[in-house]
Formats: structure tokens, C-alpha cells, sequence
């Protein structure tokens, strides 16, 4: 699959149409859509958008309503697979069209395969040109077909059928091997006890699937004498799931393989495939034995019997074999029984071991492990083992060496797994393992808001340090990407930020230094940032009283202290909470800080936003005049010493914090911060900040403050350094926008 390639046109109107129904159609009297001023499809476009609502789940009895323009919309491919779909739905939607192939396998909507045989031959065109029918997983019904005189003959054109997973009985095989061109069936796991009604079909059936027949009642020798006049059969198969057999279950249909590895090429002579995996008597002798008589077989099915590494096969290079004897087995294994949950989570457990120490970057077996996940959406057996294969093939640079694409659709594979097992701790714990890597967090798109979310919930309940260090990790990457309206939600849960914070109390309460408190200190800064909410649950959560401790506790830790004055600032930026930060300790302790020129830059950095915009309020300063007077001269003066640096340490997503301290009334020390802190940000990253500024009205108030005569110089400077800055860079923008419209 080509994971980088664009959609095409086609696909893009037709999910563009799927998700316009309700705008695009009115509706019957029974609910059912009509679809307004049809045009006339191309055929094949037709079939897929039929495909396309299946897909999206939105196909049900009413959105099904606009096929009944079968003049417009004229189906011949059709799959409603696992969709709710009626019966009279069904009949009058799907069967008046020139049907060739019907998939509705596993459909919802209390449906019988006897209704859908009845409804298909009602329509004389789908007796004789219907070839392909599948209704695995439904009651069949038979006998309301007997009694209604129509059965599965009536379809006189079919050739291939799959009832497998449904009542089928051998009255009922008696009657579907009665179709005079049937060459494919897949009776697996039916009830089917006897397989005599397939000499009906002897001279036509090329294909015979009957995997896991557990109601099988034959003696081998019944079971040979019937497989031995089957001449025109190339596929059997005749493999079997042990891994869920009934204690005391009867194990004929083993003997029966032993019979047929050992009977010669007179049974079955043009074989060229067979399945017996999961048969557990047979042994490399017979397959030496079966293989020596049997020159132009193309497949064997070996998986799940512990002799898929006989040396007989190795010699055969035309030959694939499902087993667990090397990744080439097992990735076999995974195309072929891509349906079957008992053989899919055999393979993916040998190819965990496989893959426990991968190194070389292996895109096609990942998709096949995505492919097994999609196609067994709810097994946990199969999720299991999947999610630990996913960490297998993207650890270290695998992940870097494959398609976005592939990517994306893996990580959105995992937070199903993460949302649809939220209580089983292993998927959760391979799933959060598989996610804590750089490049899928930076540079591989997804859902990042309901990825915060789970990986919180997980959170919530797990203690594990290792486990709880890569999820902090892990929120504290994605907080940032996020929206702010999504960011907003995340802050405002109580909750997560509950949690956060017994995350910092903690590891603070044992004096360490290590990622994770970092990571949630950095997660609670991102969530609070710009977020009124947020900061107000934060401090109802005693966030306050824990952070003036941590900044006390870790002095001589820089790191820490940046990320904790960092949310603090924050704080300081909404009016409505600011006389939460008026302590006298506290802001004493913060002016120390601004004041040390030993202390690392960040740290002075955000120190001085928090008090640039406490003093900023003249009339909601509660604290001694005195130490505002004292604030405001130590802004002016320690700011003013401050280095050019060239390395970025915050990023803004807006300036509209800083407009207040940005007027022309504010004190010296108040206009330099929030200037120098707009010059230092927009000069590392001028095409990003520029916009921000011209959007906001920031570049407005700095041209006002850099005319006003009582503007400080060094304010003046940098105000017009600013402008010139953001000046150049519209010059720029507005150059190219030339240079393109003239080519």
C-alpha cells in the first residue's frame, strides 16, 4: 500500500458526498433518503460509494434508501458487511439491481440469509447473474426457504459462496451443492456433520474451505471416500482451531488429515493447495511423505502444528507455507487468515519473538500486524500481542525509516486499543510504550487531544514509575500540540489536574530530580498557559501552597525552578487571580531571584514577568507600596543588564498578556519587560512572531510607546528594533507573494 499517496478526486468527492447525505437528500414517508437530483453515476462508482458508507458507518436502513434509484445508482459489487441493514431494507435497495457479488457477511440488522436469498431471487437477473455470495456469521434460516420453494439453487449463476460461521446443515448442504456452477465454498464452522452433499458438485468445486468443522461426524475412511472423488478440488481446507477445542472433543478430522497426507495423489489429484494447520497429530514424516507425491503444490498450511521447520520444505522454493518456523511463515500467515482471530494470535505471538530484538526497519510486516488489529477490532487476545509487536517494529530509528502515513494509521490503531481495553494494564502499558518516542510524538500526525486523554485516564490509576515517568512524558509532548480549545477541556477536568499535582508532590516529597517531575511540571505549565480554567483549578487544587514549596525545596535546581515560575507567570497574566500571588514571602523570594545574576537566565526570565505584571495593576496591589517601588526599580535595572541570547526557551501562541503592560502609563521596569521579552522571542523566530504581532495590535501599541516622549531610550530602542524586525518580514512575504503571481 502506498501510504504517501494523495487521495484521488474520486475518493474525496465520494466521502465528501457520505458525509453530506442529510444536506444532499430529503426523505420518504419511512424514513429512508432520497437522493435529490441523482445524476447518473458511473457504474463503478456506484459500488464505491456503497463501499464508502460501509466503511464510515453510515450505511443503515436509512442512508441504504438512495440505491433504490437503481436507474442512477446501479450497484453490480455489493458490501454491506457488519452493517445494520434489514431485511426490507435490503429487499428494496439492494436486490432490484443487476447484482454480480453481495458480501453480507456479519450484517446487524436482523437479517437472515434466507431474506436475502429471497429477495436476490426475486429478481430474475440475480438468479442468473449473481456469482459471489457471502453470508458468514448469519442465521440462515434454511428451513423457511423450503417452505417458501426457493433456495440456494435458485441462484443458478452462483460460483462462489461463503457460509461460513452459520447454522448450515447437511440438508442445506444438499441443497447449495445442487448449484450447477458452484466452484468455491467455504462451510467453515458450520454444524455440518457429514460432507457427502459435496459429491453433488464433484465436477465443478475447486475450492473447499471447511476450517474447524466441530460438529464433523465421519470415520476417516467415510471422509477419504468422499474427498477422493472430488477430482477438480485445487484448495482444501481442512485446518482446525485447538486453541479453543471443548475438553473431550473428537479428533476424526486429525485422523482424516493422517488419512489424506498418507492416501497418494488418487485422493484429490489436482490439489495444489492445503491448509491443515492447527491439525496437531500429523508429523513430519507424513508432510516429507505428501510432499514427495505432490510436485506441484503451491501452498501448505502449517501453522499451529510444530513441524512448519520440516526439512522437506526448504527445499521447495515455489512453495508458501503458513507456520511459525520464520518471519516468512508467519507473515504468510497473517495475510491468509486475516479472518481467523485463532491463527492471527498465533502468528503475532511467534512474531513477537521474532521481532523482540529488531533492528532493520520492517514497513510490511507492520502493516500486516495494523491489518490483524483492524480486522478484529474487539479481541483482546489479538490486541494483546499486536500492541507488544507494534513496540517490537518501531523502537530506536525502525520508526524513522517508514511512511507517515503508516505511521499515523498505527497510532490511531493503538488509542482504539488504549480506548477499547481502558482497564486491561499490559495493552495499556504496550500501547503507551509503543507511543513514547520522540518522532512518532513530533512528527507523525494523529489525534493528539484523545491520545492526552487516554494516556491521562491511565494515569489516573497506575503507580508504576517507569510506566508513570513515559506517561507524563508523553502528556507533557502532546499538551503543546493541542488546540487551545482542546487544551482548555484538558484544563478544566479536575481531575487531570489532580493528578498532575500528586505527581509533583510526589517526587518533590523525596527531594528528586528526575524526567518525570519535569515532565509534569512542564504538562501543568502548557495546561495553565493562557487557560483562566485551568489556572483556577490549579490553585483550588492547592497547586499554590505545593509550587511556593518547590521553589523553596529546589533552589539550586534551575530546571525545576523555570517550569514552576513559568506556570506561576501564568497565574500572574489573569487579573481575576492575581491577589492569589500577593504574598510578601513569596514575591520577596521571586525579586531574589530577578536579582541574582548567578542564576540561569530562564529563571530571571519568567521571575520578572510574574512581577512585571503583578505591579502592572496600581489599584489591585494589596501588598506595602514600598516593595512595589522596590519591584519596579529592580525590573528596570536587572533588565537592562540582560545579555542578548540566542537560544529559545518559551514560545508564545499570543502577545495579548502583554498589551496591558505595554501602554504608555505603565512604569519603566513593566514596559521593559514585556519589550525585551517581545524583541528576544520575534527575533529568533521572526516569521512566526511577526503575524502574531500585526494580528493582535501589538506593533500599534509599540509604535505608540516608541513616540511617546517619555518613553525610557532603551525601550525606544528595542521597540524600533521590533518594528524594523516585522517590517522586513512583511517585505519579504509581500515580495514572494509578487514573484509568485508574476510566474
Amino acid at each position: 500500500m502506498d501510504w504517501e499517496a494523495p487521495h484521488t478526486l474520486c475518493d474525496l468527492c465520494l466521502a465528501q458526498v457520505c458525509c453530506s447525505l442529510d444536506v444532499l437528500c430529503s426523505k420518504r414517508a419511512d424514513g429512508s433518503l432520497l437522493l435529490g437530483s441523482a445524476p447518473l453515476f458511473p457504474q463503478e462508482m456506484a459500488d464505491q460509494l456503497l463501499q464508502e458508507m460501509a466503511s464510515k458507518g453510515t450505511l443503515n436502513d436509512s442512508t441504504i434508501g438512495i440505491f433504490r434509484n437503481h436507474k442512477e445508482l446501479r450497484l453490480r459489487r455489493v458490501s454491506i458487511r457488519s452493517c445494520p441493514v434489514s431485511a426490507e431494507a435490503f429487499r428494496l435497495a439492494i436486490s432490484p439491481h443487476r447484482l454480480q457479488e453481495v458480501d453480507a457477511s456479519w450484517v446487524s440488522g436482523d437479517i437472515t440469509g434466507a431474506e436475502i436469498i429471497s429477495s436476490l431471487a426475486s429478481n430474475l437477473q440475480c438468479r442468473s447473474r449473481l456469482q459471489t455470495l457471502s453470508l458468514n456469521g448469519l442465521r440462515l434460516d434454511w428451513a423457511s426457504l423450503e417452505d417458501d420453494g426457493v433456495g440456494f439453487n435458485s441462484l443458478k449463476g452462483l460460483r462462489t459462496l461463503n457460509l461460513s460461521s452459520t447454522d448450515l446443515t447437511d440438508a442445506a448442504l444438499e441443497d447449495v451443492c445442487a448449484l450447477p456452477q458452484l466452484e468455491s465454498l467455504d462451510i467453515s464452522s458450520s454444524v455440518v456433520s457429514n460432507l457427502t452433499g459435496l459429491l453433488r458438485c464433484r465436477n465443478t468445486l475447486r475450492s473447499l474451505i471447511a476450517h474447524r468443522l466441530r460438529q464433523l461426524d465421519m470415520s476417516p475412511t467415510s471422509l477419504l471416500s468422499v474427498l477422493s472423488q472430488l477430482h477438480a478440488v485445487k484448495h482444501f481446507d481442512f485446518s482446525d482451531d485447538h486453541f479453543t477445542a471443548e475438553d473431550g472433543a473428537s479428533d476424526d478430522g486429525d485422523v482424516g488429515v493422517l488419512h489424506l497426507l498418507r492416501a497418494g495423489p488418487q485422493v484429490l489429484p489436482s490439489l495444489v493447495s492445503l491448509d491443515v494447520s492447527g491439525r496437531r497429530r500429523i508429523t513430519e514424516t507424513d508432510v516429507a511423505a505428501f510432499m514427495e507425491t505432490r510436485k506441484e503444490l503451491v501452498f501448505l498450511g502449517l501453522l499451529a502444528t510444530g513441524i512448519s521447520s520440516c526439512g522437506a520444505l526448504s527445499s521447495q522454493k515455489n512453495l508458501k507455507v503458513t507456520g511459525e518456523a520464520n518471519e516468512n511463515q508467519l507473515c504468510e500467515a497473517l495475510r491468509r487468515y486475516r479472518d481467523r482471530e485463532c491463527f492471527t494470535r498465533e502468528a503475532l505471538f511467534h512474531l513477537h519473538n521474532f521481532t523482540t530484538d529488531s533492528h532493520k526497519p520492517q514497513p510490511e510486516m507492520l502493516e500486516l500486524v495494523l491489518s490483524s488489529m483492524q480486522s478484529h477490532p474487539a479481541s483482546l487476545h489479538v490486541h494483546l500481542v499486536a500492541t507488544a509487536c507494534v513496540f517490537n517494529l518501531t523502537t530506536q530509528d525502525q520508526a524513522e525509516a517508514m511512511s507517515v502515513g503508516l505511521l499515523r494509521s498505527i497510532v490511531t490503531q493503538l488509542l482504539h486499543s488504549m480506548k477499547t481495553f481502558p482497564d486491561h494494564t499490559q495493552i495499556q502499558k504496550n500501547c503507551l510504550l509503543a507511543l513514547c518516542s520522540d518522532y512518532i510524538l513530533q512528527d507523525v500526525p494523529f489525534d493528539t487531544y484523545l491520545a492526552a486523554k487516554l494516556v491521562i485516564n491511565w494515569l489516573s490509576s497506575h503507580e508504576d514509575p517507569t510506566l508513570q515517568r513515559m506517561a507524563v512524558a508523553v502528556i507533557s509532548i502532546l499538551v503543546p500540540k493541542l488546540s487551545t480549545a482542546e487544551i482548555a477541556k484538558l484544563g478544566e477536568d479536575v481531575s487531570i489536574m489532580k493528578q498532575l499535582l500528586a505527581i509533583v508532590q510526589q517526587r518533590a516529597m523525596i527531594g528528586v530530580v528526575d524526567s518525570t517531575l519535569k515532565f509534569a511540571l512542564r504538562a501543568l505549565w502548557n495546561l495553565t498557559d493562557e487557560m483562566p480554567a485551568a489556572a483556577r483549578n490549579f490553585i483550588e487544587c492547592n497547586g499554590l501552597e505545593l509550587y511556593e514549596e518547590v521553589l523553596e525545596s529546589y533552589h539550586n535546581e534551575s530546571s525545576i525552578q523555570q517550569k514552576v515560575l513559568g506556570l506561576l507567570n501564568n497565574i500572574a497574566e489573569v487579573e481575576q487571580l492575581q491577589s492569589e500571588l500577593m504574598e510578601e514571602d513569596l514575591l520577596e523570594h521571586i525579586l531574589s531571584l530577578l536579582k541574582d545574576p548567578q542564576i540561569e537566565m530562564e529563571v530571571r526570565y519568567f521571575a520578572g514577568g510574574i512581577l512585571a505584571h503583578l505591579t502592572s495593576r496600581h489599584e489591585a496591589w494589596i501588598l506595602d507600596e514600598e516593595l512595589r517601588s522596590t519591584i519596579l526599580k529592580q525590573l528596570h535595572v536587572s533588565i537592562a543588564a540582560w545579555p542578548h541570547l540566542d537560544k529559545e526557551m518559551v514560545f508564545y501562541r499570543s502577545f495579548r498578556p502583554f498589551c496591558r503592560l505595554l501602554q504608555t502609563y505603565q512604569p519603566t521596569g513593566v514596559q521593559l519587560w514585556a519589550v525585551w521579552a517581545i524583541h528576544f522571542v520575534s527575533t529568533l523566530n521572526t516569521p512566526h512572531y511577526s503575524c502574531i504581532l500585526e494580528r493582535e495590535g501589538v506593533t500599534e501599541l509599540l509604535k505608540a510607546l516608541a513616540a511617546h516622549p517619555n518613553t525610557h531610550s532603551i525601550i525606544r530602542g528595542l521597540s524600533e528594533s521590533i518594528l524594523h524586525t516585522v517590517g522586513r518580514q512583511h517585505s519579504k512575504l509581500l515580495n514572494k507573494q509578487v514573484e509568485a503571481h508574476s510566474s
